[in-house]
């Protein structure tokens, strides 16, 4: 259901990658949630790194919308940044696993056109 890839760069240089590549695959990325960031600020320390950003297709959320409201829940897509040993692990949940939870087979094509370039995103961006 986690897909992810490794990657040896630096946090900021996987960012940035991410960016180019969201815009290369028409995708936007709408909030970046620096959660080291945000657990600081509620008096919690965590030693490593970890930054969700939310990606979004608009014409891929708006397909997927009309036929299915309750997919909101899962909207936008989240790809994740964390910390592992020397390096980072880029993850995401796969759009087709999630489909599957909502019992929701006609959703099946656009959920594997955004798993494609989700994943072609991550695997530029390491």
């Amino acid at each position: 259901m986690v897909f992810e890839v490794p990657s040896a760069k630096p946090i900021e240089e996987i960012e940035e990658g991410l960016r180019e590549a969201a815009a290369r695959h028409k995708f936007g990325i709408l909030y970046t949630i620096d959660l080291k960031q945000k657990l600081a600020e509620k008096g919690v320390d965590f030693a490593g790194e970890a930054r969700v950003y939310e990606v979004c297709n608009p014409q891929q959320a708006k397909r997927v919308l009309e036929k299915n409201g309750a997919f909101s829940t899962a909207l936008p897509c989240r790809i994740s940044v964390y910390s592992a040993g020397d390096g980072y692990r880029i993850a995401t949940m796969l759009p087709t696993e999630l489909v599957k939870s909502f019992n929701a087979p006609e959703l099946e094509p656009a959920a594997r056109e955004v798993e494609d370039a989700i994943t072609a995103m991550m695997r530029e961006a390491a």
